[in-house]
């Protein structure tokens, strides 16, 4: 391998770990000052993603693509909040073995509460260490890295764990 390309990867695998370091660092500050009083981190993620969809609903596969959860933790999540009147699901009429998860108005209510608090959170442990012009920069930075990663594993398809470990040799 020549020069110029090595650290090109040493410089990926650097900001991959900076990157990584710096999220778990964050997220778990974020959790453990998360205003769980009603609705857990989870919980939460649920709410949010379902907030940003049209009409405050979407499939229950398409929910499950934004989170960090395998399909059946979300089966669960979602079948509890279901059960505390936040969430409710309902037949897809496009398609009969599909199901739509709706956030209902209480749920919206609930999740608008948790939002400000959690907001307020965010604002301490991300803005804490960065000014407005470097926050820009971030955001600008991380939607260019997950839309060039989403079009690349669009190109390649699913990777297995083989193929990583193939990688990584």
């Amino acid at each position: 391998m020549n020069e110029p390309r090595r650290s090109e990867k040493a410089t990926a695998v650097a900001a991959w770990e900076a990157l990584f370091r710096a999220q778990v660092t964050v997220m778990r500050a974020l959790n453990a000052d998360f205003p769980g009083g009603e609705i857990s981190f989870n919980e939460y993620d649920v709410c949010f993603n379902l907030s940003t969809q049209p009409g405050r609903r979407c499939r229950m596969r398409e929910l499950t693509s934004h989170l960090l959860l395998t399909q059946p933790s979300v089966s669960r999540l979602v079948d509890r909040l279901t059960a505390r009147g936040i969430v409710e699901k309902q037949p897809d009429p496009a398609d009969a073995r599909g199901v739509i998860v709706a956030l209902t108005p209480h749920g919206f209510d609930v999740y608008r509460a948790v939002a400000v608090q959690h907001a307020q959170t965010i604002v301490d442990q991300v803005g804490a260490g960065l000014d407005e012009a470097e926050l820009r920069t971030l955001t600008e930075l991380c939607t260019k890295l997950r839309t060039a990663a989403g079009a690349s594993t669009s190109r390649r398809g699913p990777r297995t764990m083989s193929d990583v470990d193939v990688a990584a040799r």
